[in-house]
């Protein structure tokens, strides 16, 4: 009997520890990456994930368009995941709710420390490139009005459809914050997916739209970036951040990140971008061909 006992305790024991490693989705050698719903954000998800796995013996889960910035950075802080890409303006303004830092480096000190005290996640070297929020329009549209900088656009903006991105519209750094910055109103705004915007203005179902700075789409599609005049915007220099937990357990995934830090341009990350959005080129390929070229793995 007692034999009996003990062979089903152990048995029980071995299917609760296998019952939670299920649940988890994942092992001790696993680390998940996430990216926000985007193509820039799904290409860098993919260049971590393959650094990674080049350099370490880990493997590495990816959850490519997991959804917006709330759901990605809620995501990271439950332990859901353990690294995803994040812009500095992004972590700064909306996320912390610090005020503005114009300075690229004093902006990154700032999120840096302040994650790390209060939420024990860790901001790796940035990438290198800064992909602002613009303010875009149709080229002809705009020379037709006039329009070079975002203060030209106030004088006209009562007139015009703003379509963005629904966070856009509820970021401290989005529409009412720069409307408020430039002392304007829009005469609609229209929240839709990532993906429509370039396509809406381009076809004329808007006027102006939340552009980024590295989207390829920008010069496919004849549009001009207003200038910020008023350098609203702040820097938003991507990079990779990960949960204090997980570097702990393998600092060998900041040694491979090293290897992306400051190699990536506007120009450069404007162009891969476009071979997915315009070219149809899955991410994953265009993130493999990319690192292959520069030497950065096998």
């Amino acid at each position: 009997m007692k034999k009996t006992a003990i062979l089903l305790l152990s048995v029980l024991v071995v299917m609760v520890f296998t019952g939670c490693s299920l649940l988890s989705g994942k092992n001790s050698n696993t680390v998940v990456i996430a990216g926000k719903n985007f193509t820039e954000q799904d290409i860098l998800v993919y260049m971590m994930k393959y650094v990674i796995e080049d350099q370490t013996k880990l493997k590495v889960e990816t959850k490519a368009f997991l959804g917006g910035t709330s759901v990605v950075s809620q995501a990271i802080e439950r332990g859901d995941i353990d690294i995803y890409p994040e812009y500095t303006g992004t972590a700064l303004i909306n996320l912390l709710g610090e005020p503005m830092i114009s300075d690229p480096q004093a902006a990154y000190d700032k999120v840096k420390n302040i994650y790390k005290e209060k939420k024990q996640i860790i901001w790796l070297e940035p990438f290198g490139f800064n992909n602002t929020y613009t303010l875009t329009m149709r080229t002809d549209e705009a020379e037709r009005l006039g329009i070079n900088t975002i203060s030209d656009l106030a004088a006209k903006a009562d007139r015009l459809m703003l379509g963005c991105t629904q966070e856009f519209l509820e970021r401290a750094d989005g529409q009412k914050g720069l409307e408020e910055k430039y002392g304007f109103k829009f005469a609609a705004a229209s929240g839709m997916d990532p993906g429509l915007t370039y396509a809406a203005v381009r076809d004329k179902k808007v006027d102006v739209i939340d552009g980024f700075s590295t989207d390829g789409r920008i010069v496919a599609f004849n549009l001009k970036v207003l200038e910020d005049d008023k350098k609203f915007f702040p820097p938003y220099y991507a990079a990779p951040i990960i949960r204090e937990d997980t570097l702990k357990k393998h600092p060998e995934i900041a040694d491979a990140l090293k290897l992306l830090a400051g190699k990536l341009n506007e120009t450069e990350m404007a162009k891969l971008n476009a071979k997915v959005d315009l070219e149809k080129q899955d991410p994953k390929a265009v993130a493999k061909e990319w690192l292959q070229s520069k030497g950065l793995i096998k």
